[in-house]
């Protein structure tokens, strides 16, 4: 099997990319991880990079600049896949057009519902019986582009925004790899 070049797009913990590089590195998964990429010195998410030896960049987004050196890097590593798991920064048109299709995301809700930020919050506040997390194509409108994969369970009375969190990340851990499966291997 020809694996697919991947690149991962972190801005926090990275657990996203913890997962996806553990499915990586089993031999039928159908891409490798070859560059992570994070908007945030700081990102907790950088440790997997280290752990597992996966060059990584840090990228200064205050300009537009910094897509002159992904693009660049993109075409040292071949990368044929973008995976973007919890950055927090909105690609431009322009780049989404120069990677058209290529670029995947998981957001932590079932889409088209709750697109965006506080999605937890608005979850509960809504009073909802069951959610989960939406792998879906990047494209130029939020949150918007064609759904992959949905993974769902339910609510209960019990839950609140925090055990919520955690219910959809564990979700998405495996949602993402499924999803990937999904595109290559069928």
């Amino acid at each position: 099997m020809v694996k697919k070049n991947c690149c991962v797009f972190i801005s926090g913990t990275g657990t996203n990319l913890k997962a996806l590089i553990h499915s990586s590195r089993n031999y039928n998964f159908p891409i490798n991880i070859k560059l992570v990429i994070s908007n945030r010195r700081n990102s907790t998410g950088l440790m997997y990079a280290k752990k597992y030896s996966i060059p990584y960049t840090v990228l200064d987004t205050k300009n537009n600049l910094h897509e002159k050196r992904i693009f660049n890097e993109f075409k040292e590593k071949k990368i044929d896949l973008i995976c973007l798991a919890g950055y927090m920064k909105i690609l431009s048109k322009n780049f989404i057009n120069n990677f058209n299709g290529n670029i995947i995301n998981i957001h932590p809700s079932l889409l088209p519902k709750y697109k965006g930020t506080n999605t937890f919050k608005r979850i509960m506040k809504n009073q909802e019986k069951i959610t989960g997390c939406t792998v879906h194509f990047v494209n130029d409108k939020l949150d918007s582009g064609k759904v992959i994969l949905n993974k769902t369970f339910e609510i209960n009375s019990k839950d609140n925004e925090i055990s919520l969190k955690r219910k959809t990340q564990v979700c998405e851990y495996q949602a993402y790899s499924r999803a990937i499966v999904k595109l290559y291997m069928y």
